[in-house]
Parts: structure tokens; C-alpha cells; sequence
């Protein structure tokens, strides 16, 4: 048995789906952004596993998963920093408690 297209993007579609439950039904921003993170690791498997079946002399698929990488890293510098903040100042990352309209 070898393992196709379809074996890589079935993995993805179970991993964007699992993340995408994680960031709608959980409460803590830290497990949200783990989430977000473990969608887009589910597009990049799916972009490379596109680059690698349909043309796999060219490099793009691995090319815009260096791109998303390294958006990745920056979200999460960005959200960390976001929730750090916000613990500091409310002392809870609950996203129910936080209601940064009201002082």
C-alpha cells in the first residue's frame, strides 16, 4: 500500500479540524492559539503535500510553508505578549472573564 494524495490531505483535513473545535469551544487564549497553530500546520501539509503530487519539480508548496512558518512565529510572539498583557492587568486569560470595555 502506498500512501497518496488523499492519505495526506484526509491527515489534514482531521488536523484543521481538531484545531478548529479547539479554538471555538475552548476558554483559554493560550489553548486558542495552540489551535490557530495547529491549523496552520494542517494548510502547510496540505500545500506540500499538493507541491510534492502535482508538481514536483517545483519548490512552491515548501516555499509558502516557510512563508506560513514564519507568520506562525510571529502570531504567537504577538499573542503571547497580548496575553501577557492582559493577565497583568485582569489576572485571568479566561476569554469569558475578559471584558477590556469595562474598567
Amino acid at each position: 500500500m502506498t500512501i497518496g494524495l488523499t492519505h495526506f490531505l484526509i491527515l489534514a483535513g482531521l488536523l484543521f479540524s481538531i484545531g478548529l473545535y479547539g479554538a471555538l469551544t475552548k476558554r483559554n487564549a493560550i489553548v486558542i492559539l495552540i489551535s490557530i497553530e495547529l491549523m496552520l500546520n494542517a494548510a502547510n501539509i496540505a500545500l506540500v503535500a499538493f507541491s510534492r503530487y502535482i508538481t514536483p519539480v517545483a519548490l512552491t508548496g515548501q516555499v509558502f510553508t516557510i512563508f506560513v512558518i514564519v507568520v506562525a512565529a510571529v502570531e504567537v510572539a504577538v499573542g503571547l505578549a497580548i496575553i501577557i498583557s492582559i493577565y497583568r492587568n485582569r489576572e485571568t486569560i479566561d476569554t469569558h472573564k475578559i471584558n477590556l470595555m469595562k474598567w
